[in-house]
C-alpha cells in the first residue's frame, strides 16, 4: 500500500518486483486541467525519499508539459531560428547549424531536453575530441578528432541554448555548466621576416595578386575585410580606406555579411605610396566590379578559402614557409609596435574590442620592446654614473 505524504511531498510505495517508487504532481494540463503525474524509482525507500524530494524541487515552477514536446535537437533548432538568428553574424550561424546537424543531432539530438545530464554532454565532447571529424577525402590523413577550440565552440552554443531554456522554465537547471572542458590550444602566431617580404611581393607580382597582399600587410585587415573593400570605400584625397563590411561564405554561397564587432568599423590611413598602387589598379581594372579585389570569372567577391589557396601558392613558389592568412595580418601589427605605433593606435586600427585584447596578443612583442627600452636606459645610466 502507498504511504501517504503531506500534500506536495508525493508518495511512496513498494512495488511487486521489490523495487520502491516515488510518485509525485510534476504540474497541471493548461488544457484539461488533469495532473502531470512523474515517478522515481530506487532500491530501497530511502533511496526514493531523496530522489523524490529532489525530483519535486526541480519540477517546481516548470512548465513540464511543454518541456517534454522538446529533444535536444528540436530545443537547439528552435533556439537558433527564433533567438540565436536574431543577434549572431551570419557567419556564426552556419557554424552552429553546421555542429547542430552534423555532430549533435547523430549523437545526443534524440535525448529529450528535461532528460540530459551533465555526463551526456560529457561523454559526448570525449567522443568529439577522438573521432569527431567528418570522414573527407582531403582530410583522411588529418587526426581523427576535433579540436579542442571546435569542442569549446559545441559546448557554448549547446550552453547558450539551454541557459535559454531554463530563464523558459524548460529545464531546472543548465546542465552544461558542470561539464570539463579541454584546454584552448595555443596557436603558434607565425609571420614574414622582414628579410623574405621583398620576395614574397616579387612572386606576388607575377601571380597577380601583389595590390590585394600589399594592402593585407600595410593594413593588418582581416581577410574578410579585406575582400569586402569597394571602390567607394577608398578615399584618395586622405589617402584612407573605410572598413564596412565582410566576405564570408554561408550556406555554400559566398556574400557579403556584417562585420565581427561594432570596433571593426573604422576608417585606416594608408601609406600614399600603397595608395598610388590601387589607384593605378583600378584604372587598369575600368570599373570591371564594384569590389577592389574581385573574382576574374563573376567581377563579385573571391571566395575566402580562395584566398587562403593563393597565399601558400605564391609562398611555395618563393619558397617560403607556408603560414596562415591571418599571420599576414599579424605581420603587420608586428612590424607597427617594433617600428613605435603606441598600442591604442594598433589597437583602433586592427579594429580589436579593446586595447587590451591586442597587448594580451602581442605581448611578446611588447616585452621585448620593454627590453630593449631598459637596455637603452641602462646605458644611459650607466654612462651617467
Amino acid at each position: 500500500m502507498a504511504k501517504r505524504r503531506a500534500n506536495g511531498e508525493g508518495n511512496i510505495r513498494k512495488r511487486a518486483d521489490g523495487r520502491w517508487e516515488g510518485r509525485y504532481t510534476a504540474g497541471h494540463d493548461p488544457v484539461t486541467g488533469k495532473q502531470i503525474f512523474k515517478n522515481v524509482l530506487g532500491k530501497s525507500q530511502a533511496e526514493v525519499k531523496e530522489k523524490l524530494t529532489a525530483a519535486i524541487r526541480e519540477t517546481a515552477g516548470l512548465d513540464i508539459l511543454k518541456a517534454e514536446q522538446y529533444t535536444v535537437e528540436t530545443w537547439l533548432q528552435f533556439w537558433l531560428d527564433n533567438f540565436g538568428k536574431m543577434t549572431m553574424r551570419p557567419s556564426t550561424f552556419e557554424s552552429y547549424s553546421g555542429n547542430l546537424r552534423v555532430h549533435i543531432k547523430p549523437n545526443i539530438g534524440a535525448i529529450q531536453l528535461t532528460k540530459l545530464r551533465t555526463s551526456d554532454l560529457q561523454k559526448f565532447y570525449s567522443k568529439l575530441l577522438t573521432e569527431g571529424r567528418v570522414v573527407r577525402k582531403e582530410s583522411e590523413n588529418q587526426p581523427k578528432g576535433l579540436s579542442p577550440k571546435t569542442v569549446r565552440n559545441v559546448h557554448i552554443f549547446i550552453s547558450t541554448a539551454l541557459d535559454k531554456a531554463v530563464a523558459e522554465k524548460l529545464i531546472p537547471y543548465n546542465p552544461a555548466k558542470s561539464c570539463t572542458l579541454p584546454k584552448g590550444e595555443h596557436m603558434e602566431m607565425k609571420t614574414l621576416p622582414l628579410d623574405k617580404i621583398a620576395a614574397f611581393f616579387a612572386e606576388a607580382k607575377i601571380s597577380g595578386v601583389y595590390e590585394m597582399y600589399l594592402l593585407e600587410i600595410a593594413t593588418g585587415l582581416r581577410r574578410g575585410e579585406l575582400l569586402g573593400l569597394k571602390w567607394i570605400d577608398v578615399d584618395y584625397n586622405e589617402n584612407t580606406i573605410h572598413v564596412r563590411r565582410q566576405i564570408c561564405r554561408i550556406d555554400g554561397t559566398v556574400t557579403e555579411g556584417p562585420l565581427k564587432t561594432k570596433n571593426s568599423y573604422r576608417k585606416i590611413v594608408v601609406p600614399a605610396d600603397v595608395m598610388d598602387v590601387l589607384k593605378k589598379k583600378q584604372a587598369k581594372d575600368d570599373g570591371t566590379s564594384e569590389y577592389v579585389f574581385f573574382s576574374p570569372i563573376t567581377n563579385g567577391p573571391i571566395s575566402p578559402d580562395s584566398v587562403l589557396h593563393m597565399l601558400h601558392r605564391v609562398l611555395d613558389r618563393a619558397g617560403l614557409p607556408r603560414i596562415r592568412f591571418h599571420d599576414l595580418r599579424h605581420t603587420f601589427a608586428t612590424m607597427a609596435l617594433q617600428n613605435g605605433v603606441d598600442v591604442k593606435t594598433l589597437s583602433n586600427i586592427l579594429g580589436h574590442f579593446s586595447v587590451g585584447f591586442t597587448l594580451d596578443t602581442y605581448a611578446h612583442v611588447t616585452t621585448s620592446m620593454q627590453q630593449d627600452a631598459a637596455n637603452k636606459v641602462g646605458d644611459f645610466l650607466k654612462e651617467s654614473i
